[in-house]
């Protein structure tokens, strides 16, 4: 029934050039979104005065980004205040305040994970199948790991066509246990896990549940069940319950947030794939519209590229 698994001999690496910082990552990561921001807002902000034309381009601009229309709603009511109450007159002036603006808005879906307190700290991961959900779970493995924490994975996710295999490798890489079974119930998976991780002391427990559509409402029900039975295993837990999304379904995002919050209370958010999208400004309608902290964002296929989402040097990634 349990996986252990080691990691395996590797041969030295051979030198490379230094990979780039997480800063840089990010910027070329985002550079689609920027430019689908950058590009029209360069040319609105180049002109001679802010009028209402402009102001309506921009938010032509805004909802091209996937900002969303409560987000971008606030961000024109916010900066036509400010054009009032400052005096702006140059576009320039006008954008320096959209910058602020989007940074003060982002700003409460900062904050990191702790996971300190309980242990094993119990962590629940859902999102639907693509999402880059049991992708996401190796690299927060590593990610713990990095801070000097014990981890464990369970493989609950027997829905999927080898998704057990696939958490197995990368246990396999992180030298991280996993506790799988060939088939059954996901709860008894998660069960099994939670016990073997009190008896070794473990830290952290990354529990992977089976991809499901908001739409499947049976199928939600499972995912429910998965939490019930966690909490019979540990009453105080699970201490986290992370919604994994994929950024290019822009708007959609929104709905799989107030879906899955429904059927399981989502306490944090992993946005993913952000690289390969024009649409991170759902970063903002998710702001507006259901508020989640956002624990992590990923801008890449690396073990390292998952990181925690910070505010501004988000911001200063999409306009940089």
């Amino acid at each position: 029934m349990f996986g252990f698994l080691k990691k395996k001999d590797e041969p030295a690496p051979a030198e490379t050039a230094a990979r780039p910082s997480w800063g840089e990552r990010l910027k070329a990561g985002l550079a689609r979104t920027r430019a689908t921001l950058n590009t029209p807002l360069t040319e609105l902000f180049s002109r001679g005065r802010i009028d209402d034309e402009l102001l309506d381009d921009l938010e032509t601009t805004l909802l091209m980004a996937d900002c969303g229309v409560e987000a971008t709603q606030w961000l024109l009511d916010e900066l036509k205040a400010a054009v009032k109450r400052e005096k702006l007159e140059t576009p320039a002036q006008l954008r320096e305040k959209l910058v602020g603006l989007l940074e003060t808005l982002l700003t409460p879906l900062e904050q990191p994970l702790a996971v300190d307190g309980h242990q094993p700290f119990i962590v629940m991961i859902a999102g639907v199948n693509g999402a880059g959900k049991t992708t996401s779970i190796g690299k927060l493995a590593k990610y713990f790991q990095a801070q000097g924490k014990s981890v464990l994975l369970a493989a609950g996710d027997t829905f999927r066509a080898a998704a057990r295999e696939q958490l197995m490798a990368w246990g396999e890489r992180n030298d991280v246990t996993v506790i799988a079974q060939e088939s059954g119930d996901p709860a008894a998976v998660v069960f099994d896990a939670i016990s073997a991780a009190r008896a070794r002391h473990i830290d952290i427990v990354l529990a992977d549940t089976a991809g499901r559509l908001p739409t499947q409402l049976h199928l939600m029900e499972e995912i429910a069940k998965v939490r019930r039975v966690i909490q019979k295993a540990d009453p105080s837990g699970p201490h986290e319950v992370l919604l994994v999304l994929d950024a290019n379904i822009g708007q959609n995002a929104v709905q799989q947030v107030k879906s899955f919050d429904k059927a399981i209370g989502v306490t944090g958010l992993v946005v993913t794939k952000l690289d390969g999208t024009a649409k991170g400004g759902v970063l903002a309608a998710i702001a507006r519209q259901c508020p989640k902290p956002v624990r992590f964002i990923g801008v890449g296929e690396g073990i390292d590229d998952l990181q925690p989402f910070q505010a501004r040097e988000f911001v200063e990634a999409l306009f940089e």
